[in-house]
């Protein structure tokens, strides 16, 4: 059997009443009926042109029940928890092989939300252009930086997210599951709201592990997280959040790791705070990106025991010929070099964890590029990763958020 759907105007909806076997009969008898049909609902909805009717195949993953596909429902726990979190970060190549981090970056540049390009354009540009040459140059940068036991990022956020659930469970007194999921790569949001959904969780926190909102990063997490819940027959209570670019928890948290290294290293002569970049028209089509980073930036100034004059904010991982917001952080360093600098901290507060951005991008590449220029003593403070004083601001983030869901 094969059902009938109205499109148009946002609208997926199917006709209640209409069920027919086209498995049998003449092409040109569906043909009259669809046509009949057609003029039914154009009638019925105003003459828009823009209705028109398909056909809709069963998704071979899903029950139907009537007309309407959800997957299954799992059994329920005797004793379910009484909200879960899903902590989501970017994500990673499986392995530093180029096949690998093609695959990865195929997933990841095909997003509209990262490239806001007319499609086929971009199509062209990512198909004929990137892909064919870019896995190469990545996956040697991921390679400098791989551990025996995976990628940073993604071993960083499954440790994130075991600490996360003991400090949750210490703090209310019973067991909240907290897993991660990554918005591209493996694990997938899709696997991980899997787990919860398994586990018996109503009420699920949607934490994305980027301080600043961007909709390149948060924006792109939350739609795939309502993408998937399109497929589920009960969907849970839903919170996000957007951002914690200036929660106090997180700018202590970060004050601590900075003054960590400079009790046992030393104060620097310089201190550099890079955040990721962003596109200027991003910014002035309404992304606030750019003024959260200089929130942040503008907290830590106030806080560290550093001159403020001593201190500097640039963006870094620029990509493409169009202009970025701020300074650039690789300009800014080999500047730095040629003034013949002694002593530069980076840290890269806009990075939750570690990954190819800070590991290669700042602490290999960068320090090469300041060395070279003629500058000594450069250092890069590690991301807060999984630090207990992270786990424990992650923690009174996440809790401000689940109250009144928790008692």
């Amino acid at each position: 059997m094969s059902r009938f759907r109205v499109r148009g105007l946002g609208l997926d909806r199917p006709l209640q009443k209409m069920k027919v076997d086209l498995s049998s009969g003449s092409a040109g008898g569906n043909s009259k009926l669809e046509t009949l049909y057609s003029k039914l609902i154009w009638g019925r909805l105003g003459g828009n042109p823009e209705f028109r009717i398909r056909r809709c195949s069963p998704h071979p993953k899903s029950r139907t029940l009537g007309r309407v596909q959800y997957s299954p429902e799992p059994l329920t726990p005797s004793n379910p928890p009484p909200a879960g979190v899903l902590l989501a970060n970017l994500g990673s190549p499986s392995q530093p092989t180029a096949t690998a981090t093609r695959v990865f970056l195929r997933q990841f540049l095909a997003d509209p939300r990262v490239v806001e390009l007319p499609r086929l354009k971009w199509w062209l540009i990512r198909n004929l252009v990137i892909l064919p040459i870019r896995p190469w140059r990545s996956s040697r940068a991921y390679r400098k930086i791989w551990t025996s036991q995976g990628s940073p990022l993604v071993v960083n956020g499954r440790r994130q997210a075991a600490g996360l659930e003991r400090a949750l469970g210490q703090k209310f007194g019973r067991p909240i599951p907290v897993f991660a999921g990554m918005r591209y790569g493996k694990p997938s949001i899709a696997a991980a709201l899997e787990v919860l959904r398994r586990r018996g969780c109503r009420k699920i926190l949607v934490f994305p592990l980027y301080p600043q909102y961007s909709a390149t990063t948060t924006g792109s997490v939350f739609d795939e997280v309502f993408r998937e819940f399109k497929g589920w027959r009960r969907v849970p209570e839903i919170r996000t959040i957007a951002h914690y670019h200036d929660h106090p928890a997180y700018i202590r948290a970060l004050v601590s790791s900075i003054d960590q290294v400079w009790r046992e290293d030393g104060k620097p002569k310089k201190l550099l705070l890079s955040f990721h970049g962003l596109p200027t028209r991003y910014v002035e089509a309404g992304d606030p990106y750019e003024f959260q980073c200089r929130a942040t930036a503008a907290l830590l100034e106030d806080t560290v025991d550093l001159d403020p004059q001593d201190i500097d904010m640039a963006f870094q991982s620029r990509f493409g010929r169009e202009p970025w917001i701020g300074l650039d952080t690789a300009l800014l360093i080999k500047e730095w070099g040629r003034k013949s600098i002694q002593g530069l901290d980076v840290i890269c507060p806009g990075f939750a964890s570690d990954c190819l951005e800070t590991l290669e991008e700042i602490a290999v590449s960068g320090r090469e590029t300041f060395t070279k220029a003629g500058g000594d003593g450069f250092r890069y403070i590690p991301a807060l990763n999984y630090s207990t004083n992270h786990i424990a601001a992650l923690a009174e983030i996440a809790a401000d958020h689940l109250s009144g869901w928790i008692g």
